[in-house]
C-alpha cells in the first residue's frame, strides 16, 4: 500500500503533518501517548467529522521478522472487525512499508485512560467502581466468546480507555491479543509484569490471563496504587508472582467483600472464573442492568 501523504492542510485550519491513503483521515502534531513500539497522534475524522486517534506501529522493532509483521497485521485486521460497545472501535488499518509502519485509526475516548482518571477523581464510590468493572468484564466476555477466542494479554489501567461524560469505559490496544483456536493454548510471552498472570510466564496459558489481570485493574481502581509497587524491578515482581506472594497493596483494601472478589480474580489458574461466571457474581447485585453506563464520579 502507498504512504500516507504528509503535510497536507485540513483546509484554512490546523494543518495535518500527515493524510492516510485514502484521504480521510489527517494526522496533527500532538501525541497522545506513546509505549515501547507505538505512537498514539490525535487525529481527524474527515468523512465523519470526529476526532480520532491515529496509532503508528513502528514495525523494526520486530527485527524485520516477517512472521511477527504478519501475526501483527492480522490481529489488527481482526480488530478491525471486532464490534462490541465494550471495545474501542478501529474505523482504519495499513501498511506503510516505505517507513516500516503499520497505521490504524482508532475511536478516541474523552477521557483517555482509566489509571489517569482515577487518579484525578479520587473520590469515587465503590458502585462506580463496579460500574466501570462490570463493563470491562462485559468486553472480556466479548473477546473470550469470540470466535477464534482473543486473549487480550495486556489488559491495565491504562489501556482501558474512558468517556467521563457518560461513565463509560472500553478496553483498548488489542494490537498484541492472541488468536487461540481449538486448543485455547498460547505460547508467547507479552504484557505489563505488575498485571501478569504466573502461568503467562510458563507460556502456556488460556483467555484466564486477562481476569488475573482485571483483578489486578480492580485493585488499582480501589487502591490508587499500582500492584506490586513495593518491588523495584522486573524481576523482584516476577519472584513474588510465580511464587504466589500477593502485591502489598490487597493489604489495603478495607471491604471484605471487595478483597473476596480480587481473590476470586487472581486466584490459581483452574479456580479462577470466567468473565460470565464473574458478571453473575454477587458482587454486581446492586446494579440494574441499565445504570450500567451511566457514572459521574465526583471532581
Amino acid at each position: 500500500m502507498p504512504a500516507a501523504r504528509p503535510n497536507v492542510s485540513d483546509k484554512d485550519g490546523e494543518p495535518f503533518v500527515e493524510v492516510d491513503p485514502t484521504g480521510r483521515f489527517g494526522r496533527y502534531d500532538d501525541l497522545l501517548g506513546a509505549g515501547a513500539v507505538k505512537k498514539v497522534y490525535r487525529a481527524f475524522d474527515q468523512e465523519e467529522g470526529i476526532e480520532v486517534a491515529w496509532n503508528q506501529v513502528r514495525l523494526r522493532n520486530f527485527g524485520e521478522d516477517p512472521i511477527l509483521m504478519n501475526r501483527l497485521r492480522s490481529e489488527v485486521q481482526l480488530l478491525r472487525s471486532l464490534k462490541n460497545k465494550y471495545i474501542i472501535v478501529c474505523y482504519s488499518v495499513w501498511l506503510d512499508e516505505e517507513h516500516s509502519k503499520l497505521n490504524f485509526i482508532t475511536e478516541i475516548c474523552t477521557s483517555g485512560n482509566l489509571r489517569n482518571y482515577r487518579r484525578k477523581h479520587r473520590h469515587v464510590s465503590l458502585k462506580a467502581l463496579k460500574k466501570w468493572s462490570k463493563q470491562v468484564l462485559e468486553g472480556l466476555v466479548y473477546l473470550h466468546t469470540h470466535d477464534p477466542c482473543i486473549i487480550h494479554r495486556d489488559l491495565n489501567c491504562s489501556n482501558i480507555f474512558v468517556n467521563g461524560n457518560i461513565g463509560q469505559v472500553k478496553i483498548g490496544d488489542l494490537g498484541f491479543a492472541t488468536i487461540v483456536g481449538k486448543s485455547h493454548a498460547a505460547h508467547s510471552i507479552i504484557g505489563t509484569p505488575e498485571f501478569m498472570a504466573p502461568e503467562l510466564y510458563e507460556e502456556d496459558y488460556t483467555e484466564l490471563v486477562d481476569i488475573y489481570s482485571f483483578g489486578m485493574c480492580l485493585l488499582e481502581m480501589v487502591t490508587m496504587e499500582i500492584p506490586y509497587s513495593e518491588c523495584d524491578s522486573v524481576a523482584k515482581i516476577y519472584k513474588k508472582v510465580t511464587t504466589g506472594v500477593k502485591p502489598q497493596s490487597l493489604n489495603n483494601v478495607e471491604d471484605p467483600e471487595v478483597k473476596a472478589f480480587i481473590d476470586k480474580c487472581i486466584g490459581e489458574p483452574k479456580a479462577r472464573p470466567s468473565a460470565s461466571d464473574l458478571l453473575r457474581d454477587s458482587f454486581f447485585s446492586e446494579l440494574i442492568d441499565n445504570e450500567t453506563d451511566v457514572t459521574h464520579p465526583d471532581a
